[in-house]
């Protein structure tokens, strides 16, 4: 009797427990829910537009106009499409449809005025100029100028966003503009930027825009991608970073006779997020359409920064300093600037407006800076001193085998000089060194014996071997991998 008495107590216990597990689960979810406006399943509208929405099954959700005037549909009996199908008029299914709205598509709910003013933005956050650019450091070797001009703007732009409190002083923001050679690392600039501040930052490529109505994706995609990496809260994204990339793509095509839709257009759509504006953008999605919710974001706040090539400036660049040599002992010779490695910083705006940018969006961006070209001297730097560095990467690689990886300092100079040839900056390294890794990686595995491996440059010329040093063998043997 007392083991029945018991057994029925364990499972009023174990119904117990799994009841409060599906009462906790269900306050998630619906904590969670109640994170996200609704949208309207026929116009797509969010609910702080419409109003309250009414439901259906299927987790369906109609503002009040679209109900209205479904009902005035199915009372006209005159549905064409519905009888082209052999329905009847009066029949309404939308089960199956759409069981839910995608997570893509759901949007942050506004927050009331009393939230906002206890969750505003502490631009104590952001670390001072001197903090973030130490940070970059760590990563990026040189461009100590771009550092710096990047860490002042980026703590000056929250600056403004966190002290607004002033009216008589309306401080505008700064968005800026990268120049620089491929391979300078623009992109991998902003993107460790993007690490070290907590701050949804969106990185897009200006090639696919194209001005609104032609394939390719509007100017307003920008702003929805930067809307999606702040998890579709509008608050959080209207305070973030947007990079646009290959900037130099949209500049004017010259002596054409069509319309010029994704270069001078581009440039002119940009201008209204630039300069700061209400935007309508889609939620979930790079393109507007029927079955794409609608928000609105203010990009008065959004700290825009573009890069950008620009090849074949050099040649503006020259042209214009040339106009400046003359006869006699003291001209300028017309060769002068032919081997300046840093030609782009002489840059200024009459040089990009005869490239192709149209000065109202120049003028937008306020600060206009260059990236040095890497030289041999920096390329050996970026071999072994970031904290990610590719040697180190595959140091790391060879030490899981229990094999170290060394590399002769004269080695790191052939690879240099070989890098430098290419004229690809810093993308050059890893593609030679996975050339020359490639023998090493396959033949080290094959010997557990094999404990040192030192990269010589003859290997790297083509004129000899790696240096293999086995474990317990003082001396050193010279193997020939791919054998």
């Amino acid at each position: 009797m007392s083991n029945n008495l018991d057994d029925n107590i364990d499972d009023k216990n174990i119904f117990s427990d799994h009841e409060t597990k599906e009462q906790n689960s269900d306050h998630k979810d619906h904590k969670d829910h109640n994170d996200y406006e609704e949208i309207c399943y026929l116009c797509r509208r969010p609910e702080s537009k419409v109003g309250k929405m009414i439901h259906i099954p299927n987790q369906i959700s109609i503002c009040a106009d679209c109900m209205q005037k479904t009902f005035d549909t199915i009372n006209k009996n005159d549905n064409p499409y519905m009888q082209m199908m052999g329905l009847n008029p009066n029949m309404l299914n939308l089960g199956g449809l759409q069981n839910e709205i995608p997570s893509a598509q759901k949007l942050k709910k506004k927050k009331t005025e009393e939230e906002k003013e206890k969750e505003t933005f502490d631009r104590r956050s952001i670390p001072s100029p001197h903090v973030i650019k130490a940070s970059l450091d760590d990563f990026i070797i040189g461009q100590e100028h771009a550092k710096k001009v990047i860490s002042v703007a980026v703590y000056n732009h929250y600056k403004r966003i966190g002290d607004q409190t002033d009216p008589e002083v309306e401080i505008e923001k700064s968005n800026m503009l990268m120049i620089g050679p491929t391979g300078s690392g623009k992109t991998y600039l902003v993107k460790t930027l993007a690490k070290l501040l907590n701050v949804p930052l969106a990185i897009t490529d200006a090639t696919s825009l194209t001005e609104a109505g032609y394939i390719g994706d509007d100017v307003e995609s920008v702003i929805s991608k930067l809307l999606q990496a702040a998890g579709n809260d509008v608050e959080k994204a209207e305070r973030g970073i947007v990079f646009i990339d290959e900037i130099d793509k949209i500049a004017k095509k010259r002596n054409t006779n069509s319309r010029d839709v994704s270069g001078e257009s581009v440039q002119q759509g940009l201008l209204k997020l630039l300069e700061g504006s209400n935007v309508e953008v889609p939620v979930g999605a790079s393109s507007k359409n029927a079955m794409v919710p609608l928000t609105t974001v203010n990009t008065q706040n959004i700290l825009f920064i573009c890069g950008g090539a620009f090849p074949d400036l050099d040649k503006i660049i020259k042209a214009r300093l040339n106009k400046q040599s003359s006869i006699g002992f003291h001209a300028d010779l017309k060769d002068k600037y032919d081997d300046e490695p840093n030609i782009l910083q002489k840059a200024n705006l009459d040089d990009l407006r005869e490239y192709g940018m149209i000065p109202e969006f120049l003028g937008r961006l306020p600060i206009v800076y260059s990236l040095e070209g890497l030289t041999k001297e920096m390329l050996v730097q970026v071999l072994r001193e970031p904290r990610n560095a590719i040697l180190k990467q595959y140091q790391k690689l060879l030490a899981m085998d229990e094999v170290d990886l060394e590399f002769s300092p004269e080695a790191l100079e052939a690879i240099a000089e070989k890098a430098l040839e290419k004229k690809t900056g810093a993308r050059a390294l890893r593609a030679i060194l996975e050339e020359l890794m490639l023998d090493i990686m396959y033949e080290i595995p094959k010997d557990d014996n094999i404990g040192r491996v030192t990269i010589t440059r003859e290997y790297i010329e083509g004129n000899g071997v790696p240096v293999i040093e086995m474990r317990g063998v003082s001396k050193q043997k010279l193997i020939a991998t791919g054998n």
